[in-house]
């Protein structure tokens, strides 16, 4: 493909991309495996493209004064030092030739400094929020969420150990090194889609899983024999790391609303050699009993991790934020019936935003008076005993900037009666 007709692809999946919530990355597979006739170097140089424009967006169509693919796409280039008009020219397979009003854009940037959601590349309306968060670091925290995020592994030690798994990555030629905080954890700058078919991973040897959902992991606590309740559990990232962290001892059930997911932790954990785990579909029957750890892994807005996925950032609105923070009530109030006696209930999102983190716990602990705050560096210093992370005290509020993983909270509370 000449460039020019890799800028019309990249110009299409925008496109299409604005009636799909399905994954950016998701969404680009499917797209190239219905386009045979796009090569390696096409694919990698489009999707680099995409990726690109959605990340800086904002900046994009501040600009060009729009937001149509077209517009993001010539503000792209410009941002690369490229004359948009030697590519959207009309010719073979791409873009149509500018227009006069496309000219007076490329030919009159906006003057004046940009607002702060645009420098930060969020949306408007969760300004407030992240002032909340941030304050006077609001924009260093929003621009390390723009950088490309590495590839983080757990090691599965049910099967093997954190040096053997190094060693054969090394081996293999892939650049890992063994991650900052989390004892079981490898970080490589980026890896190839060859990693996850890979005979390490098939054998169950490791999971992909960013450090700071494994410490969060770490921060259950939970001990060999004991009952854990995963309450919102996924695909069940931390379900497999909680039956590795137990040893294969004790029950571990993992619940969802959705069947497509427990059926994918079913063959997750067959690969994983995980035997404790048991799925439970939780609509419209729920978990039955009490347990001594309960995770609420809640749904959530998903800002923590605009890295990994950068479409997240302009898909969210507030309509669906108080969706979620609704759903987060819910799910604690429900988690606090399955918590034993002096049991605990670990709260934890992907999320940057205090209306979902500490405003939630507030609201917790205002309506359950049975529920008190373990701070989290009490119990990584009592049972994980390694360097903590930055972020961790009273809760563990790890960003790109601070701790160099995703944005995610965590909370741990104990139950009295």
């Amino acid at each position: 493909m000449r460039p020019a007709a890799r800028l019309q692809m990249a110009i299409e999946i925008l496109e299409a991309l604005a009636g799909t919530d399905q994954p950016l990355d998701r969404f680009l597979r499917d797209w190239f495996r219905s386009r045979r006739f796009a090569g390696s170097k096409d694919r990698a140089a489009v999707a680099e493209r995409v990726f690109d424009v959605v990340r800086h967006r904002a900046s994009y169509s501040w600009r060009m004064g729009g937001e149509t693919p077209r517009a993001l796409v010539m503000a792209s280039l410009l941002q690369d030092g490229e004359a948009p008009g030697a590519f959207f020219c009309g010719e073979g397979y791409g873009p149509s030739a500018l227009d006069e009003a496309e000219r007076a854009a490329i030919a009159t940037p906006p003057t004046g400094k940009p607002p702060r959601h645009v420098q930060g590349e969020f949306p408007p309306f969760l300004e407030p929020e992240l002032t909340r968060a941030f304050a006077a670091e609001l924009l260093a925290q929003m621009q390390a969420l723009q950088a490309r995020a590495p590839v983080d592994l757990r090691v599965n030690t049910l099967k093997r150990e954190r040096n053997e798994v190094l060693d054969e990555l090394r081996g293999s030629g892939f650049a890992a090194e063994p991650s900052p905080y989390s004892s079981v954890g490898i970080r490589l700058a980026s890896a190839s889609a060859a990693l996850g078919t890979s005979t390490l991973f098939e054998g169950g040897a490791f999971e992909f899983q960013d450090e700071a959902a494994q410490i969060a992991t770490l921060l259950c606590a939970a001990k060999p024999g004991e009952r854990v309740l995963d309450i919102a559990a996924g695909a069940g990232g931390k379900s497999l790391a909680l039956a590795a962290l137990m040893r294969n001892e004790g029950v571990i059930v993992a619940c969802d609303i959705r069947q497509s997911a427990l059926q994918q932790l079913a063959l997750r954990a067959r690969r994983a050699g995980a035997a404790i785990i048991r799925t439970h579909l939780s609509d419209p029957e729920p978990p039955q009993g009490v347990f001594d750890t309960v995770l609420v892994d809640a749904p959530c807005s998903g800002t923590g991790t605009w890295r990994r996925q950068p479409e997240l950032r302009w898909r969210l609105t507030p309509e669906i934020l108080a969706a979620r923070i609704a759903t987060q009530d819910r799910l604690l109030d429900e988690a606090a019936t399955r918590v034993r006696a002096n049991g605990r209930l670990i709260y934890a999102t992907c999320s940057i935003l205090p209306c979902e983190n500490e405003d939630r716990i507030a609201a917790f602990l205002a309506r359950h008076a049975e529920f008190a705050i373990r701070p989290c560096a009490e119990v990584w210093r009592e049972s994980v005993q390694t360097t903590p992370p930055p972020g961790l005290d009273r809760f563990f509020k790890a960003t790109p900037r601070t701790t160099g993983t995703d944005g995610f909270f965590i909370c741990v509370m104990e139950r009295s009666t």
